[in-house]
C-alpha cells in the first residue's frame, strides 16, 4: 500500500470533500481517500499494483479541480 498526499486546489466545503472521496473511493485499488479542505489536500491510501498516480490525479480532475504536483 502506498499512503499519497495530493495538493488540490478549488476545493472549499463539504460538497467539495464528499464529491472527490467518493471519486476516488470508485476505483478499484483505493483503500481510502481523506480530504482536508484546511490544507487543499487529498491522503490516499492506495495498492500501486492496481491503480496508478495518474489514474488519482485524473480522477481528480474530472471532478473539476485542479492537481498540483
Amino acid at each position: 500500500m502506498i499512503n499519497k498526499v495530493i495538493k488540490v486546489d478549488g476545493m472549499s466545503c463539504d460538497h467539495c470533500k464528499n464529491t472527490i472521496e467518493s471519486a476516488l473511493a470508485k476505483i478499484n485499488g483505493v483503500r481510502t481517500a481523506e480530504v482536508d479542505l484546511d490544507k487543499n489536500e487529498v491522503r490516499v491510501d492506495y495498492n500501486d499494483e492496481l491503480v496508478s498516480t495518474k489514474d488519482l490525479y485524473d480522477t481528480i480532475e474530472d471532478q473539476g479541480y485542479d492537481v498540483k504536483e
